[in-house]
């Protein structure tokens, strides 16, 4: 797998401006990777707004994060990235955004895991709620490990919300999914009543998950 690296960097700056204006991600938050080849992925830097970033803003690392092309400092996430990048092969892209509704969960300590939506059933899989640890650690990075084949998005407690896809466009659509979930289940908890799927139709989605993985779904 080889990606062209200024399509990748179009691609990566298109999606942090749609971020952006959508309140994923203020000020100077978040951070978006993608695959270049087996060896190098492409990497947004720290303490640059995702809406205003330019092609040269964005860097060059290997797998164990050395800095291979660019001038600006890696997003301080970067471990998280290269750990959820050697763990899935299947993942060529990676967002990490503070979207407000996945955030007020992650913040509030409620994972995302219920049997409610088909399409997040679908689509992410189970949500899970992943422990709190410091940004930017290996702590962190290693206490994503137990889920991460379980599941294209994930909650970090007290911090923000992790998505991954085949391609930049599908780790952002995953994000969108996430947060849209997360406000739906907050309406319904406002109306004082989540309607889960029982075992038998949790079951059905989690095979059609599997289908559709496969794009037999």
């Amino acid at each position: 797998m080889k990606q062209n690296i200024n399509t990748l960097k179009k691609q990566i700056i298109e999606i942090g401006k749609l971020a952006y204006s959508k309140g994923y991600a203020a000020a100077n938050d978040g951070n978006i990777s993608a695959r270049l080849n087996k060896r190098n992925i492409l990497v947004t830097p720290t303490c640059v707004s995702k809406g205003r970033m330019k092609a040269g803003d964005l860097v060059i690392l290997d797998m164990n994060g050395k800095l291979i092309g660019g001038t600006k400092k890696p997003t301080s996430e970067l471990l998280m990235h290269l750990q959820i990048y050697k763990e899935r092969s299947d993942v060529n892209s990676i967002c990490h955004l503070h979207p407000p509704y996945a955030t007020g969960f992650a913040a509030s300590g409620i994972p995302l895991n219920q049997n409610v939506l088909v399409e997040a059933e679908v689509l992410l899989g189970k949500i899970p709620l992943i422990e709190y640890a410091l940004p930017g650690t290996e702590e962190l990075s290693r206490k994503l490990i137990p889920y991460l084949k379980e599941s294209d998005a994930f909650l970090l407690a007290n911090h923000g919300a992790i998505t991954v896809g085949k391609n930049v466009y599908g780790a952002f659509y995953n994000m969108e999914t996430l947060e849209h979930t997360a406000h739906i289940i907050f309406i319904a908890r406002q109306l004082g009543h989540l309607n889960m799927l029982d075992k038998d139709r949790a079951k059905e989605l989690a095979d059609l998950r599997e289908k559709f993985k496969k794009g037999k779904g």
